[in-house]
């Protein structure tokens, strides 16, 4: 297997395993999009940890792959290279990346597909596919800028050059440097709190903020408001106004 599922606590980790860089070949990008799926069905899994390992997250997609690949294949295969992308960005669960290492071209756009970033003080981060001749390919043009602004995204891409831990926090490209020995672990903590809260708010509340980003102001209220409305229907609300009228706010256990 180059990626596999391991569940604790109610976190799934997704686990890149392709020796020695993560290298995003062809079967590595269907596995992920397999696993995503996995884990968005499972309901013993409540949100997701990606992760490459201790030395390195993905340092990105197989070269020597691609240079095999004409004109002809890649319309094919660039389809399904976004598609398995875009499963791990669709996962209605919370989802951090937690990043060691390089998170480089296929690398760093996995990464993006997280909600939050968790990276080592090792961490190098970039989307060098211009040194290549190519554009970044798996969503890098749509969701760096959309997290970092065009801007940024443009100097990011137009140069291919790699951002450092801190730098990737100042612009906003991760949301917090650590440790690079206590990245798999502070990200796992923060899946797992989340794991312990209402899951189809937190449902709502990602597709509220993803979708609302795809679209106009008012188009995302009413995705807002159907979605809190809808909530009105939930045990977890139920439990939830209950707790806080009996016991006070933060104290709700739910299921």
């Amino acid at each position: 297997m180059t990626a596999n599922l391991e569940v604790r606590d109610g976190v799934g980790t997704i686990l890149l395993d392709r020796p020695p860089m993560n290298a995003l070949d062809v079967a590595t990008q269907d596995r992920l999009r397999e696993l995503a799926e996995e884990a968005t069905r499972r309901d013993d899994v409540r949100a997701v940890v990606l992760y490459g390992g201790e030395k390195v997250f993905a340092a990105g997609a197989d070269i020597k792959e691609m240079q095999a690949m004409d004109h002809t294949a890649m319309v094919v295969r660039s389809k399904a290279l976004q598609d398995s992308f875009t499963a791990v960005a669709r996962i209605p669960k919370p989802v951090v990346a937690a990043v060691t290492g390089y998170a480089l071209g296929g690398g760093c756009e996995l990464a993006l597909c997280a909600d939050f970033r968790i990276a080592g003080d090792n961490a190098k981060l970039g989307q060098p596919e211009i040194l290549l001749g190519l554009i970044p390919g798996a969503g890098g043009t749509q969701r760096l800028a959309r997290l970092i602004g065009p801007s940024r995204a443009k100097d990011l891409i137009f140069t291919g050059r790699h951002v450092r831990a801190e730098e990737a926090l100042t612009i906003g490209l991760v949301d917090r440097v650590v440790p690079a020995a206590e990245v798999y672990e502070q990200a796992h903590a923060w899946a797992a709190g989340l794991a312990k809260g209402p899951a189809l708010a937190l449902r709502a509340a990602k597709e509220s903020i993803d979708a609302g980003l795809e679209t106009d102001i008012d188009t995302g209220l009413t995705i807002e408001r159907n979605w809190f409305a809808g909530l009105f229907a939930t045990e977890d609300r139920e439990r939830g106004m209950r707790s806080f009228v009996e016991e006070g706010p933060g104290k709700a256990k739910f299921l």
